[in-house]
């Protein structure tokens, strides 16, 4: 059997179209080049080319994230084209870029949230019942948009007309949420009809974070991440069957890494993430890399389950 011919797509017009790039970089180095074909394509100028190749491309690995890549866009493309792809659908990638119908999809499926709010552009006093409504401090970010890009903690009501302006430059729309103070965990899943929980990982930013912002997440040595996290077998379980739970909810295929906050007790769901960071070191290749999964191998299993669940 000759190589696979694979597409990988990376780069796009986001404003975290460096770090795909950089993702991409790493995921061409880490693949089998004795069992791909790999073929490079950025959206930002190679769509085009991407088309004409369509008819002898055999699967793709989608290393977009943010608008145009993250949110179903490239994956309507591929379903035209009739290219098999890893992860989630149009349907699963849209709705859990929308932070709004995902945190209403989790109610729908009791799995708990942080109360919050949504703002509009053009809203005649949303700093007042923001306030009044959740109380302070609060999180302020855009509903679609990733990489924590937008995103403010407020701790003073003074600052939240800043904090909405910041949101605004990346969305018409803005979620106000409680802001929660404990320990950020995440939860990667992967499969297609049986779903397997990877380890948990434990986020520590450094001192002079307030939160797992742009910068600590992508800066080295900016966050400490404990895999396994260092929480009791009970509450593994239960963050583990809530990363489940949230797949399923946003109609999500393939793999995820959902982002979880403990605090009092209780663990809140806070997003899902449906194109993780891939670098070698990004959480969910750490995760799959406790549970005996290398990073080349990783690549392997997502490949294999894209062409599994669009072909079959």
């Amino acid at each position: 059997m000759g190589k696979m011919r694979l597409a990988l797509i990376s780069g796009g017009v986001s404003s975290e179209r460096e770090v795909s790039l950089k993702s991409g970089d790493q995921v061409y180095a880490a693949l089998d080049k004795t069992r791909y074909e790999i073929h490079r394509y950025d959206p930002q100028s190679d769509l085009p080319q991407l088309v004409r190749d369509a008819g002898r491309l055999d699967a793709a690995l989608i290393i977009l994230h943010g608008p145009f890549g993250e949110d179903g866009t490239v994956q309507g493309l591929l379903d035209l084209l009739r290219i098999p792809y890893q992860g989630s659908g149009v349907l699963g990638s849209a709705v859990a870029m929308n932070k709004l119908i995902s945190k209403q999809l989790y109610e729908k499926a009791g799995i708990p949230v942080p109360p919050y709010a949504v703002v509009s552009q053009g809203d005649a006093s949303p700093a007042g019942s923001a306030v009044a409504h959740l109380g302070l401090p609060l999180v302020i970010k855009p509903v679609s948009a990733g990489s924590s890009i937008g995103m403010s903690i407020v701790r003073d009501a003074q600052q939240l007309g800043p904090a909405l302006e910041k949101a605004f430059v990346h969305d018409r729309t803005v979620m106000v949420e409680k802001f929660i103070d404990g320990t950020e965990l995440t939860a990667g899943v992967i499969g297609n009809a049986e779903l397997e929980a990877l380890p948990l990982i434990e986020i520590v930013p450094q001192a002079g974070y307030d939160f797992f912002d742009y910068e600590a997440k992508y800066k080295p040595g900016a966050t400490n991440e404990i895999c396994p996290a260092r929480i009791d077998a009970d509450l593994t379980a239960k963050a583990q069957r809530y990363a489940k739970m949230a797949h399923r909810a946003l109609f999500c295929d393939g793999y995820s890494r959902t982002d979880m906050i403990f605090a009092q007790g209780e663990i809140y769901v806070l997003e899902t993430n449906t194109i993780p960071g891939m670098t070698e070191t990004s959480l969910f290749p750490q995760a799959a890399k406790v549970a005996g999964m290398p990073f080349g191998k990783l690549m392997d299993r997502l490949i294999a389950l894209g062409v599994e669940l669009h072909r079959g």
